[in-house]
């Protein structure tokens, strides 16, 4: 077993001398979680190895996680006295968390994954603007008024039923269980998928005009506004539950490098309910004024202590990788007081990985960049889609699974390496989803990470019976 890890952790080795394709090389977009609530959730360094750090062997030659001391092997009387949450806030000084749908935190088994094991949790769709509009796809559901600094305006009205449905569950939990508590992140405000087209449009009807940049900077302020006052402000119930949120997710393209345009997949119309790949946001604005404004408004109405986020997956190609640093750097240049600045607490770092890709210099090497801009960098989506050929067979599960063990530690060396290097805190880890069965690589997706070729997945720490797989007892050391 260990030789077998040692020629995998040498051919690993041998590969960060090469840039390779990092993260997933699936056709441009990005992953639409789901369209109903009771859908599964759901998307390089130009020098190879990165400078200044330490081989994945270690210092006296052993493979990353292999070390002795505080180790918690699978089967082992220990197992009892620690758990994932408990590791890695021992290891990382961070939340570990996990992502569900209302559909799974209904069931028994999936609520009883989250509340042993993990203390942070990502709601997958039921704060997105689709469920936020009430999944009301081709027509708006219905306006009020509303004000916006002395002015009166039109907006759609908002569905907060499934939202809350989820955060009750988890505030129940925390009031009778103050000394574990499970901590929210808001995923997410502003996105081009999952957004209705109708939310772009003269009167809300995507049959209209677009309505021009002054119009849409007053949805958007009115949008975010609203979203963290109910959720984060002084009057919310939830107030004290959310340590973070998303403020723009994957707004920069696989295919250019640089920002996302109205015209990423030249056979996706404009005028579908909602897109994969292109942007209405873009096509109103074309340029980042509108990610600029979103950190504003989130800088203006979030409390001081809610950190607010930039989340991208293909994070680690090298030519995207370009795309998220300006975009960083655009907002971070505009930081400055709330109702005047942006504000920018970290980087999000999706990590929809498979296992060939990316390696682990691509990973440190990403970390580095975006920490040398933000300081906080969290991996927020964690996952692993399987080997080529994997065909899901009780003997390819064994291997596959002792695989994807060796795999995930790599990844969790990296980030416990990286954390120890002055001016870098990782800040967050997040797997997205609890069992393998429930995870969003087990439907066909041809966007962001997906699955692309019908495979049979096992991307999780969690089987589809519930329990821990091999992968599971790498973050216990």
């Amino acid at each position: 077993m260990k030789k077998r890890i040692l020629a995998g952790m040498t051919a690993i080795f041998l590969s960060a001398a090469v840039l390779a394709g990092c993260g997933n090389t699936e056709t441009e977009g990005t992953k639409q979680d789901s369209q109903t609530e009771s859908e599964n959730i759901g998307a390089g360094d130009d020098t190879g190895e990165s400078e200044g750090t330490e081989q994945p062997d270690g210092s006296e030659g052993q493979a990353p996680g292999d070390e002795q001391s505080d180790t918690v092997s699978q089967g082992s009387d220990s197992q009892e006295e620690l758990v994932l949450r408990d590791a890695v806030m021992k290891n990382l000084g961070c939340r570990v968390g996990t992502a569900v749908t209302l559909g799974e935190i209904q069931e028994e088994k999936v609520w009883e994954l989250v509340t042993t094991y993990f203390n942070a949790l990502t709601i997958g769709n039921e704060l997105k603007p689709d469920a936020m509009f009430g999944y009301s796809l081709a027509r708006c559901p219905g306006t009020e008024e509303a004000e916006l600094n002395g002015e009166t305006i039109i907006v759609p009205k908002l569905d907060y039923s499934r939202a809350e449905a989820i955060l009750d569950k988890v505030l129940d939990w925390n009031q009778a269980n103050p000394d574990k508590q499970i901590k929210m992140r808001g995923h997410v405000l502003v996105w081009h998928a999952q957004t209705q087209e109708w939310f772009f449009h003269v009167d809300y009807d995507k049959n209209k005009d677009y309505v021009d940049k002054e119009t849409m900077n007053k949805r958007l302020e009115w949008y975010i506004r609203t979203m963290l006052t109910h959720f984060t402000g002084e009057d919310s119930k939830y107030k004290d539950m959310f340590y973070g949120w998303d403020v723009v997710n994957e707004a920069v393209s696989d295919g250019t490098g640089t920002y996302r345009s109205d015209s990423e997949n030249p056979d996706e119309p404009l005028s579908q309910d909602r897109h994969n790949n292109n942007s209405s946001w873009w096509h109103v604005y074309q340029s980042n004024e509108y990610i600029i404004n979103a950190f504003i408004y989130a800088n203006k109405y979030a409390p001081a202590d809610l950190e607010l986020y930039y989340n991208d997956y293909n994070e680690c190609a090298f030519n995207k990788q370009q795309g998220i640093l300006e975009l960083l750097r655009a907002v971070k240049d505009r930081e400055g007081e709330p109702g005047v600045g942006t504000r920018i607490d970290g980087m999000g770092m999706q990590g929809h990985y498979s296992m060939a890709s990316p390696t682990w210099s691509e990973i440190d090497t990403a970390i580095k960049r975006y920490a040398a801009v933000v300081g906080n960098v969290q991996i927020t989506e964690l996952d692993m889609k399987s080997s080529d050929g994997y065909d899901g067979s009780d003997e390819a599960k064994a291997e596959e699974y002792e695989k994807q063990a060796d795999r995930y530690r790599l990844i969790y060396w990296v980030l416990k390496n990286d954390n120890q290097r002055d001016g870098i805190n990782i800040t967050g880890l997040t797997f997205w989803g609890t069992a393998d069965h429930l995870s969003w690589l087990q439907t066909r997706s041809d966007v962001g990470g997906g699955n692309t070729e019908d495979l049979p997945e096992c991307p999780l720490l969690f089987d589809e019976n519930y329990e821990p797989k091999p992968a599971y007892y790498e973050f216990l050391k």
